[in-house]
């Protein structure tokens, strides 16, 4: 009884239950015979009550209760608790509920008051004998019947899920005013074979000067996103000043919002049903990486190479080499604004001759950064290549060549022996 006594007393929260009720009863009934309850005095037995209520978890006037049980009963306490002798007359059967599970099928789930005033008329007006007694129910009760599991086999029905509302990024089409550095940025799977994951190219373009940026990751999750695009940012000659992309979810994180957020950079994403927001990255996937590297699977312990091939060599030959197609707008005789595809140039080019603040757009201690290909050492570098050997092209179209005729993990090879070495 001390033990007890210390127990109760005790101000720590007991860490077991019982399962059920008549497992409550069964421990009671034995701790109080293992006590003896009826020889104890007056206090001893306060101490057994304050102890039982501590464990179940029952009030002190339930407690009483059992304990009164137990002495009547001969050191038992029996559940008294059954189904009432006469139980409420069931109302609505379950024939109602099917034919209104059918009324709902027939018009849609109206809301309560017209799916009863239709059940009204059923029989007032109609005269159907079947809806007599829903007729009369209330509004409460008709839902009430609809949540019945005999409702629910009949005519179960099933929500969509709703879509939550992302706070990372703005929901617009970027405009950037012919004003370098608003980048459209997408990713590319090169499929999988065999249940075996293929690798992720990630393919930024600039919206003004269509400078572009090739990478390719083993996965897309955050840890090998990240510093992807911390050196794509450093793989441009200008200083970026947005960001679009869709709505995955490679993209629109927290993480990536505060890596961009750092840098002041504008985060902007695809809107609903506005196929063009993102729509020139999406055409240089075709044009550039789909071309160069294909659509078939290339396994991600292929990644390195694949992200040396496309950083040393089809970055430079697509920014310093490959002519692209630029826009330009005129006004008509009827005074409307139109685009026609007239030049032809180099994205280089195309950079030089974009607003004469674009010097200014360079960012600071270009050529001092770490990883930072500036526009000066990216020139110096190709444009030899161009006067002289075409070793840049070249390399690209062998690329492309042995891509066609022989497969990925003999082209890997092949790349690491001999292709990088001579990079």
């Amino acid at each position: 009884m001390a033990q007890v006594r210390a127990f109760v007393s005790g101000s720590e929260p007991i860490s077991f239950t019982l399962e059920n009720r008549q497992a409550a009863y069964g421990w009671m009934a034995d701790t109080l015979k293992r006590f003896g309850y009826a020889r104890c005095n007056r206090s001893d037995k306060g101490t057994l009550r304050r102890y039982l209520c501590k464990v179940t978890g029952l009030s002190r006037a339930q407690v009483a209760r059992c304990i009164k049980r137990f002495t009547a009963g001969g050191g038992r306490i029996k559940d008294r608790r059954r189904p009432p002798a006469v139980p409420f007359v069931r109302r609505y059967t379950a024939e109602d509920i099917r034919l209104l599970a059918e009324v709902d099928a027939l018009h849609g789930t109206l809301s309560g008051t017209t799916t009863r005033k239709l059940c009204e008329r059923a029989f007032k007006k109609h005269g159907d004998a079947r809806y007599e007694r829903l007729s009369g129910i209330s509004n409460g009760h008709l839902y009430n019947l609809r949540q019945h599991q005999a409702y629910l086999s009949k005519r179960g029905t099933f929500d969509k899920t709703r879509p939550t509302k992302v706070n990372i990024g703005e929901r617009r089409k970027p405009a950037p005013d012919g004003r370098p550095g608003y980048l459209r940025v997408d990713s590319v799977h090169q499929g999988d074979l065999d249940g075996v994951k293929g690798v992720y190219l990630i393919n930024a373009v600039d919206e003004v000067t269509q400078f572009q940026a090739v990478f390719a990751v083993e996965h897309i999750s955050e840890a090998y996103l990240l510093p992807v695009l911390a050196a794509m940012m450093d793989a441009f000659p200008f200083v970026i000043s947005g960001f679009h992309s869709d709505n995955g979810s490679e993209y629109i994180n927290h993480k990536v919002a505060k890596l961009l957020e750092k840098l002041r950079i504008e985060q902007t994403k695809s809107r609903s049903r506005q196929t063009n927001d993102n729509a020139l990255a999406e055409s240089k996937n075709a044009s550039t990486v789909r071309k160069y590297l294909g659509c078939s699977h290339i396994p991600q312990h292929c990644a390195s190479q694949v992200n040396a091939f496309t950083v040393e060599v089809l970055s430079p030959y697509l920014n310093f080499h490959r002519p692209c197609h630029f826009p330009t707008e005129y006004t008509d005789a009827k005074g409307q604004r139109r685009q026609a595809i007239s030049s032809r140039e180099q994205h280089w080019q195309s950079w030089m001759q974009s607003p004469p603040n674009a010097a200014i757009m360079m960012p600071p201690n270009a050529s001092t950064r770490p990883g930072q290909n500036s526009f000066n050492q990216s020139t110096n570098r190709a444009y030899p290549v161009v006067s002289q050997n075409n070793t840049c092209p070249t390399k690209t179209h062998t690329a492309r060549r042995c891509r066609r005729l022989a497969s990925w993990k003999d082209i890997s090879e092949w790349v690491g022996n001999s292709y990088f070495a001579s990079c």
